[in-house]
This record gives C-alpha cells, sequence and structure tokens, in this order.
C-alpha cells in the first residue's frame, strides 16, 4: 500500500527542470503531500507559466510562492507565507533545487562569475535552512514518540552533483571543467555536513541528493536521464532515507558518493 511521503514539502527552484518534476510527480502520487510549496524568482514570469499551469490543476495542494533564494528578504517572506499557510503545524520537508551553472573553465572565471554561482548554490541553502529552521523543528517536534530520523518527520535534501566529489574529480574533470559549479556544490556538501551535525538534536536529517546528468536546460539534450526517470528514482531514494544516511552525497539510485 503506498504511503505518503510526507505531509508537507517546500521545493525551490521549481518552476522549471528537475524542480517542476519534483513538484509534478509529487502532486500525481497516489497520496500526495497535503502541502506543496512550489519557491520560484518570478511566479508571474513567463518561465513559470507551466509551473502556473500544475498549481491551477492540483490547486488544493500546490501552492507558489515567490522565492528568490539569493535574497535573504525573500526568503523571509517566504517563510512567513509558509508558516501562515500550515496552521500552527510543521514543515517537513525542504528539497534545496535552485541552483545555477556557467560555462567555467578557468579562463572563463572571474571574480563575478565564482561570486554569483556561489551566492545561489551555498548561500542560498544556508539561508532557507535558517529561515526555515523552527518550522523544521515544529515538525519534528509533533513525532513525540518517534526517535529516528526521516524525510516524513523532518528534513533537507540538498541537490548537489557528482562533480561536487573531490575524490573523483580527477576522472571527470577534463569532461566538465567547470570551476564555479564544482566549487560551489563541494561547498554545498559541507554545508550538508555541518547542518546535519547542528541539526541532529532536533530530530532534522539532512543529506545531499546528485540527480544524474538529466535532460534539463542545465543538463542538455545529451544527458541520458529524462526528469521523469531521475524524479521517480530520487522520490525512492527520499522515501527511504534514515538517519544513517544524514550527512551523506548519495546519487538518485541510493548509492554513495565519496
Amino acid at each position: 500500500m503506498a504511503s505518503r511521503i510526507c505531509d508537507s514539502v517546500l521545493v525551490t527552484g521549481s518552476n522549471r527542470g528537475i524542480g517542476l518534476e519534483l513538484v509534478r510527480q509529487l502532486a500525481d502520487s497516489p497520496l500526495p503531500p497535503v502541502q506543496i510549496f512550489a519557491g520560484c524568482r518570478d511566479p508571474n514570469g513567463p518561465r513559470s507559466q507551466d509551473l502556473q499551469e500544475l498549481a491551477q490543476k492540483h490547486h488544493d495542494v500546490i501552492t507558489v510562492v515567490q522565492l528568490d533564494t539569493t535574497s535573504h528578504t525573500s526568503i523571509a517572506e517566504a517563510s512567513k507565507l509558509v508558516e501562515a499557510k500550515l496552521k500552527g503545524k510543521g514543515l517537513n520537508l525542504i528539497i534545496n533545487n535552485a541552483g545555477v551553472n556557467i560555462p567555467g573553465s578557468l579562463v572563463e572565471t572571474g571574480k563575478q562569475e565564482m561570486v554569483d554561482v556561489f551566492t545561489t548554490n551555498v548561500v542560498g541553502p544556508m539561508l532557507i535552512a535558517k529561515d526555515f529552521h523552527p518550522l523544521l523543528c515544529k515538525a519534528a517536534a509533533q513525532f513525540p514518540h518517534q526517535t529516528s530520523m526521516s524525510c516524513s518527520r523532518s528534513a533537507i535534501i540538498n541537490v548537489s552533483t557528482l562533480l561536487s566529489s573531490i575524490k573523483r574529480c580527477p576522472e571527470n574533470f577534463s569532461v566538465s571543467p567547470m570551476y564555479p559549479y564544482r566549487v560551489s556544490k563541494a561547498a554545498l556538501n559541507m554545508l550538508t555536513c555541518c547542518l546535519a551535525e547542528d541539526f541532529r538534536k532536533d530530530g532534522i536529517l539532512v543529506m545531499s541528493l546528485h540527480p544524474g546528468w538529466v535532460q534539463t536546460e542545465m543538463g542538455g539534450p545529451e544527458a541520458p536521464l529524462t526528469t521523469l526517470e531521475s524524479i521517480s528514482s530520487m522520490l525512492k531514494v527520499i522515501t527511504s532515507l534514515t538517519e544513517k544516511e544524514s550527512g551523506t552525497l548519495l546519487d538518485w539510485e541510493g548509492k554513495n558518493i565519496p
């Protein structure tokens, strides 16, 4: 019998690609979350049309939230809106999916490119975790007799990448030399480890997940995985997570990445 992945979830960068497919599959699941908060930078812009149509189809479940992860003001306002919509309950799950990549060989990369990518890929998830921490704590506390951690209780999933692995860098650097993306996602993994240790006392699971090389605007048409394949596998992994996986980096099939 199918079980609900969680009662409430926030997905950042949900207007396209992996984020949009996450929201779609969550909403279309046999037992969808009671509330899905779909965050995106410009909800009324042309790039959010698919998300708005999906939200209209599932108007009782999906709430589109203006959320620019590079703006602390936007994050703070989003957390207030989500808190009001939850009506005293906590937020079970955050999927930090919003991210950017730019062509980034050493020749192409300067200070601004590094700062811009780092701001979105690392600082954004940190501020999300900081501002939404009280709602995650409230969700964890709603399971007073449960000591184990899970995504149905309280969790943060940071969308990372195989290219963030320092150990695996010699194997794949020549194919994808992208300095800003690699360095920022390696930093995201350290943020994940820090948060996992910091939030362990609160019963909040924190881990990083690599969706694979996916056919999105960022991944390109040559990628071997469709968003449908990647997200369906990712959701299976998310459903099965326990405290053993807190602080780790796994791929879409649940395999550990060093």
